[in-house]
């Protein structure tokens, strides 16, 4: 029994650190990542959403800081993403603690898997005109209930449409990040008081171990990388992500 302990904890530390990884290089995905992996083991959606989330209080904390360390973040673009985001994070996790939310993912899935689609072309087209971004108070608020609703969303539906609108990718994905550790917060205190500290499990403690050691190295990458692979990759991976979602959701 404690080597399949072992194991089993191994198995979501290495889930964490490549979630972390790819969440801190691109944006996005650690939420989506872990999220899909603990429902296809049998955790409940609201409990494996709180226990991410409980997660990433701490990897986005770590991750924050290290792209405040490398200049990622815009701070008049923080400013107008984290208080939409929070309240939006804060709905999102009192409808799905109260509501089943399985119906509408197929629709959202949908909807980022063309936002991916978008990406890529413009990625492929790059550089483009780079200009400030126009909506980012309801992108904030819509992402943050998603994010919480459905396990993951605060990355795809927030970088990739800031992305879209022709802001600078290095310092999208840095703001971004940093901004959801209050979002992270605000959801996982709305978790905890709706569903109690069952929302702490093996599973949480592995994501939490992979993701720390990862967060600081998903800053680096992101800097390092020039824009063009950046948009790229952000537009692959959620295309591919949300297409094997939508594919799961109608067998």
């Amino acid at each position: 029994m404690p080597e399949f302990i072992s194991n089993t904890l191994l198995i979501f530390i290495l889930v964490g650190f490549a979630a972390q990884l790819v969440d801190g290089a691109l944006g996005m995905a650690f939420g989506v990542i872990s999220t899909t992996v603990l429902i296809s083991l049998g955790v409940p959606p609201a409990v494996a959403s709180a226990g991410v989330h409980a997660v990433e209080c701490v990897t986005t904390g770590v991750s924050g800081l290290s792209h405040l360390h490398h200049r990622n973040i815009d701070w008049t673009l923080f400013r107008r993403l984290a208080i939409p985001g929070v309240i939006g994070g804060i709905i999102g996790a009192y409808v799905l603690s109260n509501v089943d939310a399985a119906v509408i993912k197929p629709f959202i899935l949908a909807y980022l898997a063309t936002i991916g689609l978008v990406l890529v072309y413009r990625g492929w087209r790059y550089p483009p005109q780079l200009k400030q971004p126009r909506y980012v108070a309801p992108l904030g608020l819509a992402g943050g209930f998603l994010d919480a609703a459905g396990g993951g969303g605060w990355g795809p539906v927030v970088t990739s449409n800031l992305l879209v609108q022709g802001a600078s990718p290095r310092k999208t994905i840095g703001t971004v990040n940093s901004a959801e550790f209050f979002l992270t917060v605000a959801i996982s205190v709305t978790f905890l008081l709706s569903l109690g500290f069952e929302v702490v499990t093996q599973a949480t403690v592995g994501l939490l171990i992979g993701g720390v050691i990862a967060a600081p190295l998903g800053a680096v990458v992101a800097k390092r990388i020039p824009a063009k692979p950046l948009l790229l990759l952000v537009g692959v991976i959620l295309t591919i992500t949300s297409g094997y979602g939508i594919i799961k959701a109608f067998t």
